[in-house]
């Protein structure tokens, strides 16, 4: 063990600070005597009122230790230092509430350090906390003309609460006295997720300091609500307003910094629920950073990421005045979409066509099917039944052209094998062949590329709507989340630590359809340049089942229905609708009447004879 040294400068210290003290002692002992003299000579001339006395005493006692507690808040506080003096600097908290959401507002800081949704359970039946035990900070910085910088959160607001029709409105005041202050303000209505929310200041000119902005500064870590951290962590994310209606996002990285003018609003977006800041006036400027806090989903249990916003903060005249709301609530479609303030963009419905189709097609459908159906299971196999009615055009040209490639297979490898040695002239007489039999490759993609914008659009969809959340299907007690038959005692990398159904059966459903699409072609993927048909015939069930077995249920329930549903309708098409011995004979037909080519066809023919002839002149 190291052995400690005599420090002399701390011994010399010490003895100084002792010194000092005992000066201060002394020199306040003969005030504090004259105290003593002059109140019992006023007890003496005046025994006939003593209880008079005594409150005189207690009075003038009272006026010193304001004084005391007043001058010495002044010196650490400046201004401000009056709030210290105030009964609210005791602490204490204020609950305004609805009947869906409950704040807690605390005198230190003045911000809400309590945010209940009163209407909503966690996964594991805990009420939905957005706002408790220190998660989230609003504190604004600010610089005053004797120069201190001083922060909110350290300081204590005298709270005021009043009822006006209804609407609890409840002031906040940070005092340099009673006519000068800060002020947050909040103002909560019935039957509202959203509450008003203002910053103002009076009498403060000549405290701020008008050379630097008071810089407001939010944070939060959002808490896990859902079954899985890392499924509800892949929908929780910082998105913002700027210049008037644009809006971005920050991502998903482990660590993410953005910057942005004429920002609107800022929200905190937790998958299924958000916390949302929103100005009248726009911020001038904004900087964001968002942390992802699930690193190992195993041990990363409690929060998903970390949000924090710096908002400098305009002053007028000397003085704040922001008119602003706040919003704690579900990341509801619906809800959020009736405040037209264009806060329906923080729910990921998708960019571009795919976003209409949700916003005009599957939202509204799907809550006209769930308002009359007995479950949301039931509307989902409804729903998708219908798109896939309505697609089955599309499907039976995809098939039809899969059997016209089926019957001119015999053709083709004839060619294949007459010109093994000669690629270009391959390609020609196969492009020939196609064109006097009336078949192309590709009217068989582009049925299947029609389909895309839809597929992505439900994509979207399941995992964004809030009314699958909680609500239970055959063995899955929670749409929005995984279904479990299994439970492991391990964790598989990427899959997970339990066995979920639906995707098992989504899984062999997709098997089962590439087996009827890609089986009678394996043939011709073989071919050198063209993708291996029965590598992707296996790999596509399996990543489906590695990647869905933590997705939510009614995705992978869709899944399966819309497999399962386009299997029935190509096994009609094939047996009931398509005759492939008619398809034969309109083949041969058509081979036979001259085929008059089109402008692209003609010139593509005519690149591949020049090519050809350029390959024999270099040949000689």
């Amino acid at each position: 063990m190291e052995e400690k040294k005599i420090d002399v400068q701390s011994i010399i210290g010490f003895l100084l600070i002792g010194a000092i003290l005992i000066w201060m002692l002394y020199n306040n002992t003969p005030d504090e005597a004259v105290v003593e003299e002059t109140t019992t000579e006023q007890v003496e001339e005046a025994p006939e009122q003593p209880e008079v006395a005594d409150e005189e005493t207690e009075t003038r006692s009272s006026v010193q230790n304001d004084s005391t507690a007043l001058a010495d808040a002044q010196r650490r506080l400046g201004a401000f230092g009056y709030s210290a003096t105030l009964a609210s600097a005791e602490g204490g908290v204020t609950t305004i509430e609805n009947d869906l959401l409950e704040l807690k507002v605390s005198n230190k800081g003045g911000y809400i350090e309590e945010a209940r949704l009163k209407n909503f359970k966690t996964y594991d039946s805990i009420p939905v906390y957005l706002v408790k035990d220190g998660n989230a900070s609003l504190n604004m910085s600010l610089s005053t003309t004797d120069g201190r910088t001083l922060n909110t959160e350290n300081l204590y607001f005298e709270p005021e609460l009043t009822e006006n029709n209804g609407n609890q409105i409840l002031s906040m005041k940070l005092k340099v006295s009673e006519e000068e202050y800060l002020e947050y303000r909040y103002a909560m209505r019935p039957g509202e997720y959203m509450l008003d929310f203002s910053i103002r200041s009076q009498g403060l000119t000549g405290v701020l300091n008008t050379a630097q902005k008071p810089v407001l500064n939010w944070q939060l870590k959002g808490y896990r609500h859902a079954k899985s951290i890392s499924y509800e962590n892949r929908y929780t994310e910082l998105i913002y307003e700027y210049d008037g209606g644009d809006d971005d996002y920050l991502g998903q990285g482990s660590n993410e910094e953005d910057e942005d003018t004429n920002v609107s609003y800022i929200a905190y977006k937790q998958h299924f629920f958000t916390s949302i800041l929103l100005t009248d006036t726009p911020f001038s400027t904004t900087q964001f950073r968002s942390k992802n806090l699930v690193e190992d989903e195993e041990v990363d249990t409690v929060y998903t990421k970390e949000f924090a916003s710096t908002i400098p903060l305009d002053l007028k005249a000397g003085e704040l005045n922001y008119n602003m709301n706040w919003y704690y609530g579900p990341t509801d479609y619906k809800i959020l979409n009736d405040y037209e303030r264009n806060l329906d963009e923080i729910v990921p419905l998708g960019w571009g066509i795919f976003g209409w189709i949700n916003k005009y097609l599957f939202i509204p459908f799907f809550a006209f099917l769930s308002s009359f159906l007995p479950s949301y299971g039931i509307a989902i196999i409804v729903m998708t039944i219908v798109v896939r009615i309505l697609l089955s055009p599309v499907t039976y040209k995809s098939y039809l052209s899969q059997a016209k490639m089926k019957v001119l297979r015999p053709e083709i490898n004839e060619i294949n094998e007459k010109y093994k040695d000669n690629a270009m002239k391959k390609q020609q007489e196969t492009m020939k062949l196609y064109s006097k039999a009336g078949a192309s490759p590709m009217s068989g993609c582009l049925p299947a590329l029609m389909q895309i914008p839809i597929f992505y659009a439900l994509f979207q969809f399941f995992p964004s709507a809030f009314q699958l959340r909680q609500k239970s299907f055959l063995w899955a007690d929670d749409l929005s989340s995984y279904d479990t038959i299994v439970e492991l005692p391990f964790h598989i990398p990427f899959y997970g630590d339990h066995v979920s159904l639906f995707p098992i059966l989504a899984s062999v459903a997709i098997f089962i359809y590439m087996m009827m699409t890609t089986g009678q072609n394996m043939q011709a993927s073989q071919q050198p340049g063209m993708p291996n048909m029965k590598f992707l015939m296996y790999l596509s069930p399996l990543i489906m089942l590695f990647f869905f077995n933590n997705y939510a249920s009614g995705l992978s329930l869709y899944y399966f229905t819309s497999n399962l549903i386009t299997i029935g309708i190509m096994l009609v098409i094939k047996y009931a609708i398509i005759d492939e011995d008619k398809i034969h004979a309109k083949i041969q037909e058509n081979k036979k009447k001259p085929k008059k080519q089109n402008r692209f066809t003609r010139k593509f023919q005519e690149m591949m004879e020049q090519a050809e002839e350029q390959q024999k002149k270099q040949k000689k």
